[in-house]
């Protein structure tokens, strides 16, 4: 074993002996700052208190280092001691994110958490501000679990503490769970949080949306017969045997232009959400993605959420915000109260699409499949699609899979990609 070997060996005992014992190891600690200041990285890499933040703005040279420090490296011949400088980086967004501790958290220890756990996402090989990726339901699930130690009423109440706050899943969750305990101050804090949240994620969708719901072309209108529809290669193509070889030239007589209409029909877009507990994240998505898919020419979309009762909200489905805050969380889920609400907007079944999302766990399970196979087999299209919490991870009742996937109709993945790629198959 080498001496660098060696110096990485204590590096990353220092880690494991730091994320299960938060009391210093004297022996670790010293060899550690030996190893650290031996190999040109400053005392702060070693400092459970600094954030990755506040060591890159006094040695910026270091963002770089972060960014894919963690990627698995192909390289067989990298040096050394530059293994063990990433050993001692890894180390620091490591025991940053989860060493988290105990007892209450402030807005500030939640704010450099998130800054942190942002650095390890790039560190992982993430873009910058990208929330996905690997580990997405472990940090998700440390995240919620900060927010659960954080006394956010009293954080709410206070707007220079408001002001610090990060909005994420996790505390969207909690500020929806908690609404009807907020007034005042609070209140406004709390809605502006879900306001900046809900405008965050709405503007990443719209743009998924849009380009993935454009329509196909329509040849059966002529097409407009300016310059920027002139189609080169066709005309040069098309006009060849007027090609002069004594003259060098081609001579055209017609042009040929490029079709840009494109065909959208009026489509009805029904989108049916479990708002019971396990549900917070796909209500916040479904709220967004309803929005942005109204604003869309020829598209009419209703929304219903469910947990024993229903409730239509499409009177507000070109507001998420609103729309959120008319949620009611928790409870039972009863799929056959929104079943009906369902069935009654279903016009003109082959011109419909409904959505229905859920984990599928529900009270009259074998009624309410069998109503789901009639809508099915109505002629419109059905797109089971399973929860995905907070945190990432999905469940769904085995019951419902295999007789989904038996129908034809397979439920898709919760996360919001896929369930904008199943939609634009229908709406082009």
């Amino acid at each position: 074993m080498t001496a660098d070997d060696n110096r990485r060996q204590v590096l990353y005992w220092r880690l494991l002996s730091r994320l299960f014992d938060p009391e210093e190891q004297a022996s670790l600690e010293s060899a550690s700052l030996a190893v650290v200041d031996d190999i040109g990285l400053p005392a702060a890499v070693l400092d459970p208190q600094a954030s990755v933040d506040s060591v890159v703005q006094r040695h910026p040279d270091l963002a770089t280092e972060f960014d894919g420090l963690m990627v698995a490296d192909t390289d067989t011949e990298r040096d050394r001691e530059a293994e063990v400088r990433r050993a001692a980086l890894a180390s620091k967004v490591l025991l940053n994110v989860f060493a988290t501790g105990s007892g209450n958290v402030t807005a500030q220890q939640l704010g450099r958490w998130q800054s942190d756990a942002g650095w390890l996402r790039r560190a992982l090989g993430a873009a910058p501000g990208d929330r996905s990726g690997p580990l997405g339901p472990e940090l998700g699930s440390l995240e919620a679990d900060l927010v659960n130690r954080m006394q956010l009423r009293e954080v709410l109440a206070d707007p220079a503490l408001a002001a610090r706050l990060t909005p994420s899943m996790s505390l969207i969750e909690q500020l929806l769970r908690d609404k009807s305990n907020l007034s005042g101050v609070a209140l406004a804090n709390a809605k502006s949080l879900i306001r900046r949240y809900v405008d965050e994620v709405a503007e990443v969708l719209r743009n998924e949306v849009e380009s993935a719901t454009v329509g196909t072309i329509d040849r059966s209108i002529p097409p407009k017969r300016v310059y920027r529809n002139l189609d080169l290669d066709r005309t040069v193509w098309k006009n060849l045997p007027n090609w002069s070889p004594e003259d060098e030239r081609l001579y055209v007589d017609r042009l040929y232009y490029r079709h840009t209409s494109r065909r959208t029909t009026p489509q009805r877009l029904i989108v049916v959400v479990d708002q019971s507990g396990s549900m917070v994240d796909s209500m916040v998505n479904c709220a967004i993605l309803a929005s942005i898919f109204a604003g869309l020419p020829k598209v009419d979309v209703h929304l219903i959420a469910y947990d024993t009762q229903a409730l239509d909200l499409t009177p507000w489905v070109h507001d998420p915000f609103e729309m959120l805050l008319r949620t009611k969380l928790g409870g039972g889920n009863d799929g056959m109260v929104a079943m009906s609400l369902t069935q009654s907007k279903i016009a003109e079944p082959r011109n419909t699409v409904v959505v229905w999302i859920s984990d599928f766990y529900e009270t009259r399970v074998e009624q309410l499949f069998e109503s789901m196979t009639a809508i099915h087999r109505s002629g419109a299209k059905f797109i089971p699609v399973g929860s995905v919490t907070s945190g990432g991870r999905g469940s769904v009742n085995p019951w419902f899979r295999d007789r989904f996937k038996d129908l034809g109709a397979p439920i898709v993945s919760g996360h919001i990609g896929k369930l904008v790629h199943e939609l634009k198959t229908f709406l082009t």
